[in-house]
């Protein structure tokens, strides 16, 4: 009797040291840490594993790092191409570029007008002797494609539309030329996250599509207002050139520019319609 209690007993034991065993490999696979803890962690954790991805063009890699105590996924891309001309389906790209520096200055960018909870953390590092970007993996539910593929309607239609109306911003100010809804990605909660930007930051002064400009959040319009080119040029040098980054700041205008010739029109039309009604709260938290 003692004898199959002990065995009960054990058994019990060794039951509640696996499922504390799976609860500790759920909290390493999300683990809550800073964006400053996040970079450090790409920049310095083991790989310990690879997998190099059949999806996209320039087939990343993902990678597991662990420094002994978190262990989490990051996507690794290193190409690099220069080349005078190339031919696409939309036709021939002089001074064509699809560089991974282009991740970490979008990163850099999207910091500097608070928009950095929208793109997964990138930093730069080698790995097999190749530089490259590595981004922290997200915890991703679907794609922009696959969500239209199963006709899924987001709970919150105001919420996810303000969240694409900032995505929209972001792609007309790094005008990416390779920008697609398998770059779009949806969380659990439905948020959104916008990722690689290899094919960035063309050297246009004018914006690739404008009337995607139908709204600004109001706290991301007066970070646009203040974005500083010598401040970009600073903290993307080794990412950017200095035309690069004047095609920016010059995207920049316009886009300020779009939003304030929509709000005026927007005021004037309010006015004439009913001169004493007064602005409702999402006008005053949006522009456009």
């Amino acid at each position: 009797m003692n004898v199959l209690r002990l065995r009960w007993r054990g058994l019990i034991l060794a039951v509640v040291a696996c499922l504390a065993c799976r609860v500790f490999v759920v909290a390493s696979d999300e683990p809550t840490l800073t964006k400053d803890q996040i970079k450090q962690f790409l920049l310095t954790a083991k790989v310990v594993k690879s997998v190099q991805s059949k999806k996209g063009i320039t087939n990343p890699w993902r990678l597991t790092l662990t420094d002994g105590t978190v262990t989490h996924d990051a996507s690794f891309q290193k190409v690099d191409e220069h080349k005078i001309n190339v031919q696409l389906c939309i036709g021939t790209e002089m001074n064509f570029v699809d560089s991974y520096k282009y991740n970490i200055a979008a990163y850099v960018l999207a910091e500097l007008i608070g928009m950095d909870d929208m793109l997964p953390v990138y930093v730069e590092r080698k790995w097999q002797g190749d530089p490259g970007s590595l981004s922290w993996w997200l915890p991703v539910k679907m794609d922009e494609v696959e969500r239209h593929r199963q006709h899924l309607t987001p709970p919150d239609p105001d919420a996810w539309n303000n969240q694409m109306y900032k995505i929209r911003v972001f792609d007309q100010l790094v005008y990416d030329s390779d920008a697609n809804l398998t770059n779009v990605l949806v969380g659990e909660n439905w948020q959104i996250w916008r990722v690689d930007f290899t094919r960035a930051f063309r050297l246009f002064g004018n914006l690739r599509n404008p009337g995607d400009l139908e709204r600004c959040d109001r706290h991301l319009f007066e970070k646009l207002k203040a974005l500083d080119g010598n401040e970009i040029q600073e903290k993307t040098k080794r990412y950017l050139t200095k035309n690069e980054v004047k095609a920016v700041m010059q995207r920049r205008d316009k886009i300020v520019e779009q939003f304030q010739k929509l709000s005026l029109k927007k005021a004037r039309r309010k006015r004439s319609t009913d001169p004493a009604t007064q602005p409702d709260r999402h006008a005053l938290e949006m522009v456009g």
